[in-house]
């Protein structure tokens, strides 16, 4: 089974810059969809930002200008830069990649945000 690891998740002030990471145990070379996602306390977990093999990328409203989401196939990583964060945006971020019919996600990384 496929294991990714989320680090970079941490404590900033609003206006503050994080970069989260999402190391995949195997290859993302061949990988379909990787994506974010969050979820704040007794909230769903919703979708921030989605990225396509052939690079097409996907964001929420409320992160759209802020966030951006890549990849690094030689480092199987993806990575989201998260710029000119807002205590709104605190919540556990999850990283998912999909190889079709195959998924998996990591266990989360807490981003919080204080004004």
């Amino acid at each position: 089974q496929v294991q990714l690891v989320e680090s970079g998740g941490g404590l900033v002030q609003a206006g503050g810059s994080l970069r989260l990471s999402c190391q995949a145990s195997t290859s993302i070379f061949s990988a379909n969809a990787m994506a974010w996602y969050r979820q704040a306390p007794g909230k769903q977990r919703d979708l921030v930002a989605h990225l396509t093999s052939g690079g097409s990328t996907n964001y929420a409203d409320s992160v759209k200008g802020r966030f951006t989401i890549s990849r690094d196939n030689a480092k199987n990583t993806v990575y989201l830069q998260m710029n000119s964060l807002k205590p709104e945006d605190t919540a556990v971020y999850y990283c998912y990649v999909g190889w079709w019919p195959l998924s998996s996600w990591g266990p989360g990384t807490q981003v919080t945000v204080s004004s």
